[in-house]
């Protein structure tokens, strides 16, 4: 009995071994297609936050790591892409974090010009209760767009709120909450952007990799 416990441990191990490196191979040959395929997701973001004619280098290598709990809604450093043309610095993607949603935190990421001018906004993960919070999502209605085009005037500026509160920014029925927090937090990227821009600029591309 004792040998036959021996044999069938031993069997055990083997396959243990074999499935270890099964794994291990697996994760090797699709490392580099997962790298690939978030690398172009992440491509077509930023060229949806940032316009195509307004920079002529690779943004997502373009990219530097900013930290700001109070603006950026984490204390955990976030992605910068800094959009060039013919060598100067003509806008930015950051991404950044609305704390405050209705079912958690919403991640976002806000394209914005030289002069500060909103060029695009996207969210990137949220856990929003279908049919009502997860308007903000582009697959769902075309509510993110309204922050395209505006400009932040100054940390009280009334505007960039949701019109329940006074501002220009359409709520949903039935959920509110949601709403406010993504143009609660856009409106910190861009008094963010505001405060630190030349700071911004002059920063070294250190993400490494980092999303």
């Amino acid at each position: 009995m004792l040998n036959a416990m021996k044999k069938n441990g031993g069997v055990l191990a083997v396959f243990a071994l074999l499935s270890t490196s099964l794994v291990s191979v697996t994760h090797l040959l699709t490392e580099g297609r997962i790298q690939e395929q978030q690398q172009k997701e992440l491509l077509k973001v930023l060229n949806q936050v940032i316009p195509a004619e307004s920079h002529d280098n690779e943004l997502y290598k373009s990219c530097t790591l900013v930290a700001s709990e109070q603006f950026l809604g984490t204390p955990e450093a976030m992605p910068a892409y800094l959009a060039k043309k013919e060598g100067q610095v003509s806008g930015v993607a950051i991404e950044a974090i609305a704390p405050d949603g209705y079912n958690g935190a919403i991640k976002l990421i806000v394209g914005l010009d030289i002069e500060g001018v909103v060029t695009g906004v996207r969210i990137l993960s949220h856990n929003e209760t279908p049919g009502l919070g997860d308007k903000i999502d582009t697959r769902i209605t075309d509510w993110i767009y309204s922050f395209t085009g505006k400009k932040l005037e100054g940390e009280k500026d009334s505007r960039w709120a949701v019109r329940k509160d006074g501002g220009d920014f359409d709520q949903f029925t039935g959920a509110t909450i949601t709403p406010r927090a993504v143009v609660g937090a856009v409106k910190n990227v861009s008094l963010y952007y505001q405060r630190h821009q030349q700071e911004l600029f002059n920063q070294p591309l250190n993400c490494q990799g980092e999303s």
